[in-house]
């Protein structure tokens, strides 16, 4: 028998490997998770209903076309139909963009650090990444990611708050930097956490799209709606962008149950908003409280936290963790922790406060 192996694509060599929120340990000291940006409360109502209705078909493949959360989508935002595109998850019509426009020999600019999913993605589809570090209030440097593109620059990643530092792009510093962007470049405002922004600056960007072809746009029902075990996001692009996107989906990507919950959610948005409201509060807590501690405190419009620790880092999480909450660090660099429930932000901020004691 021969020992030589299959051949792999050779971009797949050094990919990093997806890190995600560490769980709260079962039968251990930990009781809450915030590590993942999830929401901490369960489905909204009717919804659980629908998805348990959903759930009695399972042996049944799911509506290909997503044909009823596609129609609730274009009321919702006021789209054409043709201009949507769903998938697994914002992340996984992110990675439908890629394959989409960019291969090897071109070039995907995105902030650093942002989504950890971009250089996954990018590499995946044979791309080469172009990474623009944050400026030092933690914000998108979009001077510098301009005077990134090139003529192989096929793509840009706008995280919009930024994951996971939780600051925002405004709309005259993004509209500035949309027209130094050449028409042939697509441009992604992933806005995964568009329900939790409060400053009036920052702009909406299905409004940003609808006058720009190569804006597109990124929305995902995991975090404000609650349906993150459930995989279903959506993109928001002109006809040529959204007709590629359908065609690299996966066929049956998104389940019955998830499409049938996606739609039970948007026709519960003032519920959404009352919980999404809640949370915003929380979050200003949160911060004040971290601030009067004497930590430096990204201003964040997302439902998390950031706090840059450099090396001490992998200590604060462990000092987290130990007090019963799990975080995500990112080992020399910083620590991101969702807004949860009240008891496990409580429990946050109490050892957050013991471990600037021992600074």
């Amino acid at each position: 028998m021969s020992e030589t192996n299959p051949k792999l694509r050779a971009e797949l060599a050094g990919i990093p490997a997806y890190k995600p929120g560490k769980p709260a340990a079962a039968g251990g000291p930990v009781a809450y998770k915030l590590s993942s940006n999830e929401n901490p409360y369960p489905p909204l109502p009717g919804v659980m209903e629908q998805a348990i209705a959903a759930a009695g078909a399972f042996n049944r493949y799911p509506d290909m076309a997503c044909t009823g959360l596609m129609n609730e989508l274009a009321d919702r935002f006021g789209v054409p139909v043709t201009h949507l595109a769903t998938g697994t998850g914002s992340v996984g019509v992110a990675q439908q963009l890629l394959q989409a426009t960019s291969g090897p020999g071109d070039e995907v600019i995105y902030a650093w650090r942002s989504f950890e999913a971009y250089p996954i993605i990018t590499q995946i589809s044979g791309a080469t990444s172009v990474r623009v570090p944050l400026t030092g209030d933690e914000v998108h440097d979009l001077d510098a990611m301009a005077d990134a593109i090139t003529d192989r620059t096929r793509l840009i990643f706008v995280c919009n708050p930024n994951n996971p530092t939780g600051t925002v792009v405004r709309r005259a510093e993004l509209e500035r930097f949309l027209d130094r962007v050449p028409s042939d470049v697509l441009v992604v405002l992933d806005e995964a956490y568009r329900e939790f922004i409060r400053d009036a600056e920052v702009p909406d960007g299905v409004e940003i799209y609808r006058d720009r072809p190569n804006v597109a746009v990124l929305r995902t029902f995991s975090k404000a709606y609650g349906l993150a075990g459930l995989r279903v996001g959506f993109a928001i692009a002109h006809e040529p962008v959204a007709a590629a996107l359908r065609q690299t989906a996966v066929p049956f990507g998104v389940s019955q149950l998830a499409q049938d919950a996606a739609v039970a959610s948007l026709r519960m948005e003032d519920e959404l908003l009352g919980r999404v409201g809640s949370l915003v509060a929380e979050r200003t807590r949160v911060v004040d409280a971290l601030r009067e501690q004497g930590w430096t405190v990204p201003e964040t419009q997302a439902n998390f936290v950031w706090l840059r620790l450099g090396e001490k880092t992998m200590d604060f999480a462990a000092a987290c963790e130990a007090a019963g909450v799990v975080v995500r660090p990112f080992a020399g660099e910083g620590m991101r922790a969702t807004i949860g429930e009240t008891e496990a932000n409580d429990i946050f901020l109490q050892a957050a406060q013991a471990f600037r004691k021992e600074l």
